[in-house]
C-alpha cells in the first residue's frame, strides 16, 4: 500500500466515524467523509454490490481525485470500505477520474480508470494528459497493473484530443472478448464514443467510434454506458455545455439517452431514438450494472456542477448518490422505476381514494414525513371542466416548502426548491413536458431527507432535485386551481 493510499485511509476512517447517522440520507450513498462526484466501477462481486466513487477525503469540495468505495447486498443500505485508489503514480498523480470494474476470469476485479497526469507546454500554459489504467483487486485492496497506462494518446483515432479522454465503461462480450467505451473530443470541439476491445482485460485495442455527437448536444460526452436491453441498444452519456432544446434538455452539464440499433460490421450505433435521462436539477454521471437476476440498474450522482454553492456548510459530507433504477425501453423510450428492493422498506400505509380539492390548499391526517414514499394519481374532478393547476407541496413548515406543479392544458410538470432554504441564487426549477394525457397523471415519489425523485407516470420520466431544507419541515399539502381528484398512498421508508 502506498504512502497515500495509506494515509487516506487513515484520514477517512478517524474523521468518518464523527459523522453522525442521522446526518446522512437513510438509503442514499453519501462519502464518508469529504467530496463525491461520479458514481464509478458500479458493479456485483462476490455476492455483494460495489459502488466507487469520485472523492477528496480532505474537504467537501473536488480535488485530488481518489477512488472511494461502499458495498450492499440490497443497493439500499451501504457500508463503507477502505479507500480503494489514491493518485500515487507517476501517471495519474494529478487525479484517479472516472471509470469501471468487472471481475476476471480468475475472480480477480478489475478496475479501469482515467489517469491524468499534465503537460506543460512552450508557452508556459499546463494543461492535463488523459489516459487509462487499470488495478486489480480482491473487492477492498487493490494493486495497480505495472504497465500502466493501458491507453494512451497513441491509441486514439485521428484528430482525437489527449486531454478530453475519460470515463471508460467496461463489459464483457458475448464473443468473450471485453469492450469498453470511452468518451472522447475530435478536432471540432465536439463529443465522441469510442470503442475498445481487449481479450483479457490489460490490452486493449481501438476498435471504432461508436457515435459521434457533430456538436448537436453540448460538446464533451463525459460518462458514457453502452449495453443492450428489451431489443435494443443504449448509450447513456452526460454532454457539458448544453443548450436547451424545449423542455427536452436544459443548460449546462445535462444527460443524454440515445436509443438505436448496433452495426455489427462498423461497430456504430444507428440511432433511433433520443431523450434526455433525468429532467430535474440534479443528476449527471450515470453509470449502470447488469444485476444476477438479469436486471439492469441505473445510479447517478445527484448533483449539478452548476449547482455546488448549494450546500450545508457545517456538514462533513458533500454530495450523494441517486436512488438505483430499473431500467427498460418500451416504444423508443427508456423507462425508469425505483429498484423493487426499497418496497420491503415500506411500513405505516395510509391510503386515500377519490379526495376531491377545489380552489384549495389541503392537508391529510398522517401524511408528511421527509423519508417517505408517496404515489398519487391526479384526475378531473370532472372531466368536462379541466383544473388549471395541480401543486404537491412537501418539506413544508412556516418558513419553507418545496412544489411539483402540474397544469395539465400545458401537460408541464415543474419542480420549485427556491423556497427550501437555499441562500444563493442558483438554479431552482426545472419543467418537464409530460407525455401521455393529461387527464390522469401518476406519480411516484421517493423523499429522502436531502433530496427527491419524482417517477412520471410508471417511469416514463424522472425529476430529480437536492433538497437541504431543516429536517422539521416534514409537512406535505395539495392544491388545485379548480376541482381535482386524488388518489393518495403513502409508505414511510424504514
Amino acid at each position: 500500500m502506498s504512502e497515500m493510499l495509506e494515509k487516506a485511509r487513515k484520514y477517512e476512517f478517524i474523521q468518518g466515524q464523527q459523522i453522525k447517522e442521522e446526518e446522512r440520507p437513510a438509503f442514499h450513498i453519501t462519502p464518508y467523509v469529504g467530496w463525491m462526484n461520479d458514481p464509478n466501477g458500479f458493479s456485483y462481486y462476490k455476492g455483494e454490490y460495489h459502488l466507487f466513487y469520485q472523492y477528496n477525503p480532505y474537504s467537501t469540495h473536488w480535488d485530488s481525485m481518489h477512488w472511494g468505495h461502499v458495498v450492499s447486498k440490497d443497493l439500499l443500505h451501504w457500508n463503507y470500505v477502505p479507500t480503494a485508489l489514491a493518485p500515487d503514480e507517476d501517471y495519474d498523480k494529478f487525479g484517479c477520474f472516472s471509470g469501471s470494474a468487472i471481475e476476471l476470469e480468475d475472480g480477480r476485479q478489475l478496475l479501469m480508470y482515467t489517469s491524468v497526469n499534465q503537460e506543460k507546454l512552450e508557452d508556459g500554459t499546463v494543461r492535463d494528459i488523459q489516459t487509462q489504467a487499470v488495478a486489480v483487486g480482491d473487492g477492498k485492496d487493490y494493486e495497480k497493473y505495472d504497465k500502466n497506462p493501458v491507453l494512451t494518446a497513441k491509441d486514439l483515432p485521428k484528430g482525437a484530443s489527449k486531454v478530453d479522454f475519460r470515463d471508460p465503461k467496461i463489459w464483457k462480450g458475448n464473443d468473450g472478448n471485453f469492450y469498453c467505451v470511452i468518451g472522447s473530443r475530435p478536432a471540432d470541439g465536439s463529443g465522441q464514443i469510442l470503442l475498445y476491445r481487449s481479450k483479457n482485460g490489460f490490452e486493449w485495442e481501438f476498435v471504432s467510434i461508436l457515435a459521434k455527437n457533430q456538436n448537436r448536444y453540448g460538446k464533451m460526452w463525459e460518462c458514457p454506458d453502452f449495453f443492450e436491453l428489451d431489443g435494443k441498444y443504449v448509450l447513456l452519456t452526460s454532454p457539458q455545455d448544453m443548450l436547451p432544446e424545449g423542455l427536452e434538455f436544459h443548460n449546462g452539464n445535462g444527460t443524454l439517452c440515445i436509443i438505436g440499433e448496433l452495426d455489427t460490421e462498423t461497430h456504430t450505433l444507428k440511432e433511433q431514438f433520443c431523450q434526455g435521462v433525468d429532467y430535474g436539477i440534479d443528476y449527471y454521471a450515470m453509470q449502470t450494472l447488469l444485476a444476477p437476476d438479469g436486471r439492469r440498474i441505473m445510479i447517478a450522482w445527484m448533483q449539478n456542477w452548476d449547482t455546488l454553492a448549494y450546500r450545508c456548510n457545517d456538514s462533513g459530507w458533500f454530495a450523494q448518490m441517486s436512488l438505483p433504477r430499473e431500467l427498460s425501453v418500451k416504444n423508443g423510450r427508456l423507462y425508469q422505476v425505483p429498484i423493487r428492493e426499497l418496497n420491503a422498506m415500506r411500513a405505516n400505509k395510509v391510503e386515500y381514494n377519490n379526495v376531491v380539492i377545489k380552489d384549495t390548499r389541503l392537508t391529510l391526517d398522517q401524511i408528511e414525513g421527509r423519508t417517505v414514499d408517496l404515489e398519487l394519481v391526479i384526475r378531473p374532478a370532472d372531466k368536462d371542466n379541466l383544473y388549471k393547476k395541480f401543486e404537491l407541496c412537501f418539506a413544508e413548515n412556516e418558513k419553507y416548502h418545496s412544489t411539483l406543479c402540474f397544469r395539465p392544458d400545458e401537460s408541464v410538470l415543474k419542480i420549485d426548491r427556491k423556497f427550501s432554504g437555499s441562500e444563493r441564487a442558483l438554479v431552482h426549477q426545472s419543467s418537464c413536458l409530460v407525455n401521455g394525457d393529461s387527464n390522469e397523471l401518476k406519480l411516484r415519489v421517493i423523499l429522502d431527507k436531502f433530496s427527491v425523485e419524482v417517477f412520471i407516470n410508471d417511469g416514463e420520466q424522472v425529476m430529480s432535485a437536492v433538497i437541504l431544507t431543516k429536517q422539521e419541515a416534514k409537512g406535505i399539502s395539495f392544491f388545485a386551481d379548480g376541482a381535482a381528484k386524488l388518489d393518495i398512498v403513502k409508505y414511510d421508508l424504514l
